[in-house]
């Protein structure tokens, strides 16, 4: 009971979107700060780790996993074109206020599923 209980919080926290930067916050950012396109990457990267330690955590605890990396490629500066995938993929789901920490654990169970 206290596994499930610390996944469910974990996930929660995760996607409550209280600290995370939405997708109007994030696009500008890249705009209209010098060095914002920097500053953006570097919080995507951070964003990717995040959602990939937090989908450890979860499995260690016993949950299902919903991302596999299995080996495959997966590198920092994919981070951005993970997240612009998405949402060309999927344009007509997210809105702006939307965080973007979302979008990105969406991107990466399509691009890594667990079958």
């Amino acid at each position: 009971m206290k596994t499930r209980f610390c996944v469910l919080a974990a996930y929660a926290l995760l996607l409550s979107g209280a600290q995370a930067m939405s997708l109007r916050e994030l696009r500008t950012l890249e705009a209209t700060q010098d060095g914002g396109d920097l500053y953006a990457r570097y919080y995507l990267v951070g964003s990717v780790e995040a959602l990939l330690e937090s989908e450890a955590f979860a499995v260690r605890a016993g949950a299902a996993p919903g991302i596999c990396v299995n080996g495959r490629r997966l590198e920092p500066q994919m981070a951005k074109d993970l997240l612009d995938t998405e949402l060309r993929r999927h344009a007509d789901v997210y809105e702006a206020d939307m965080p973007a920490t979302l979008v990105l654990l969406n991107a990466l169970k399509t691009v890594y599923p667990c079958n």
